[in-house]
């Protein structure tokens, strides 16, 4: 008898320990994004949505300012690339010296300039109006430190504690 109550107990407590594990692994969790995962939609039940409302929306620059790709020809035109009156339209012939230029560099040749050929055309970013600008300063190089003085020799010497 006392057998059979150990075995019962026994399959018992496996039972009630498989039982609780299968409810912890079945835990729910809230979106991480803090969002519910429904679509709102402002229209009533059966009303057809407008042709706006269902549309992508685009995000981003669309088109090339027609003064830029005026500056874009004029420079492509100086550097014998493209041969025409710049006209301000990114057109095709504007493209294909566009590509042309980048793939002569070596750069990616997809449509929209790449703004390494818009440095190297000498179209990129004016810094004039920096801090620095004025002063001949040039960040790409490194001066000599100056020589250090005898009290800073001797100080950085004892630091050191190499003895002479």
């Amino acid at each position: 008898m006392r057998v059979k109550f150990r075995a019962g107990f026994t399959l018992i407590v496996l039972a009630a320990l498989s039982a609780t594990s299968a409810f912890a692994s079945r835990v729910h969790r809230a979106p991480t994004s803090g969002h519910a995962h429904t679509k709102h939609s402002s229209h009533k039940k059966g009303a057809v949505a407008p042709a706006a409302a269902k549309s992508h929306k685009t995000h981003g620059q669309q088109s090339i300012d027609s003064q830029r790709v005026t500056a874009i020809q004029e420079a492509l035109v100086r550097e014998h690339y493209l041969s025409i009156e710049p006209n301000g339209k990114w057109d095709s012939d504007t493209q294909a010296a566009m590509l042309k230029f980048q793939a002569d560099q070596g750069w990616q040749t997809r449509l929209t300039p790449d703004s390494r050929a818009l440095i190297k055309l000498g179209l990129g970013p004016n810094h004039a109006g920096a801090i620095n600008a004025g002063n001949g300063a040039n960040f790409n190089t490194i001066g000599s430190p100056a020589p250090a003085t005898e009290p800073q020799a001797q100080g950085f010497v004892a630091a050191s504690g190499v003895s002479h």
